[in-house]
């Protein structure tokens, strides 16, 4: 999904009200002074009170006052201003189409000089951006770049933010690096767009180096921590994708449920079972995360993995409390078989049939007829191991069990 224009742009336009005009002289222009940038007293008056009302954000007052000129009789010079404090009435007033008219009128008009008319063009490009019209936005500015002199990254970023709202990533990559690049200290919304880029393209080395410099400008948003976890993960570095959630961790910005069950992944995967039980327990006692069957079914998998089997088993009857399928108590049987608890493994196992919903059919029955076994439960363990010779996958280790109980049953009756 594509960013807003609003989050994007984050300051589209710095076209704010242009600075009160001064009382132009009466008096005849001095030597190297242009005559055409002499302006009638009667017309700077006006445009100042106008500035005035602008100001004051009366944009109809503004308006009004405007009125009472007559452009057919002013100057270049006096049209292209008057065309300007017009633009910024229509601008403050929300009339976006109407300011660019404005705007286009004042160069028009031949009153302005070079730098002017490039700041104007500057901004019609802008304008263009705030109505959503990214085509003709990005080429605005690009045509603008052609001659601007030095332009700044803000240009270069809003060049990006066009082709990028109008579909063209590969268009936009250059200029939103290049927003980041041409300065010391690149804003965050510049970084986060350069950053949705270089995901988009999959080049997770840049976009993990960037994520890294985001950490360091604000050290306190938990998604840079979580962003760049995920980062490593697509790389396979899932050392580095722990460690930076660690960090996360221990500064207090994993304070939600997702992101504890991943931490709790990261420090499984990576051998460390026995914190990642820690984690999980801590969380359950602080109500960070939500106590439901999946969670402890992952707690009792940290203290499995752990060698840890006595403390698993309290979080597996938990899970097969709150499960509809029949698993955890499966893994339950199994991890009280290992203990050689066999009435807690055929309790559990007899649970997990009565639930249903087993992905292996055939495994419940054969656990519970090695529990039943391990009883001296002969007759009860050979009917289950009967049932597990349905499964291909159990069949020979269930006639094994089998032929070992046929054998003790006829030394029993002899």
């Amino acid at each position: 999904m594509r960013p807003t224009l609003i989050r994007m742009l984050g300051i589209v336009i710095a076209a704010g009200a242009p600075p009160v005009l001064a009382q132009p002289s009466a008096h005849a222009p001095r030597s190297g002074q242009a005559a055409q940038k002499v302006m009638d007293p009667v017309t700077g008056k006006v445009l100042n009170e106008a500035i005035e009302l602008l100001n004051e954000k009366d944009f109809e007052g503004a308006a009004q006052k405007l009125t009472g000129l007559r452009t057919d009789r002013l100057s270049p010079y006096e049209r292209s201003k008057v065309e300007q404090v017009r633009f910024n009435i229509a601008f403050g007033a929300g009339s976006v189409a109407e300011a660019r008219e404005h705007l286009a009128a004042a160069v028009a008009a031949g009153g302005l000089n070079a730098e002017e008319i490039a700041q104007a063009r500057y901004q019609d490009a802008q304008l263009l951006l705030m109505e959503g019209h990214w085509g003709e936005g990005a080429a605005a500015l690009e045509d603008w770049l052609k001659t601007a002199d030095k332009p700044n990254s803000a240009a270069y970023y809003l060049l990006a933010v066009a082709y990028y709202q109008n579909g063209d990533f590969d268009r936009a990559l250059a200029p939103a690096r290049q927003a980041v690049e041409l300065t010391d200290q690149p804003k965050e919304p510049w970084m986060q767009l350069l950053l949705a880029l270089r995901l988009q393209r999959e080049e997770y080395a840049d976009a993990a180096r960037l994520l890294q410099q985001l950490i360091v400008q604000a050290p306190g948003k938990r998604s840079y921590f979580m962003q760049l976890s995920s980062v490593y993960g697509q790389m396979h570095d899932y050392e580095s994708a722990l460690a930076i959630m660690q960090v996360a961790y221990d500064a207090g910005l994993l304070n939600d449920d997702p992101n504890i069950r991943r931490l709790a992944d990261l420090l499984l995967l990576n051998h460390l079972p026995y914190r990642g039980a820690q984690v999980l327990e801590a969380a359950i006692d602080a109500d960070t995360v939500t106590p439901d069957a999946q969670l402890y079914e992952k707690l009792a998998s940290c203290w499995i993995a752990a060698g840890e089997l006595d403390r698993a088993v309290l979080p597996l009857r938990r899970a097969g409390e709150l499960s509809s399928s029949g698993e955890p108590y499966l893994r339950l049987g199994e991890v009280e078989l290992q203990r050689e608890d066999w009435p807690a493994a055929e309790s559990a196992l007899r649970g997990a049939v009565a639930r249903g919903g087993l992905r292996d059919t055939g495994n419940a029955p054969f656990l519970l007829g090695v529990a039943l076994f391990n009883q001296g439960r002969l007759t009860e363990a050979r009917a289950s191991f009967v049932e597990a010779e349905h499964s291909s996958q159990h069949r020979e280790a269930a006639r094994a069990y089998l032929r070992v109980i046929e054998s003790r049953l006829e030394h029993t009756q002899l």
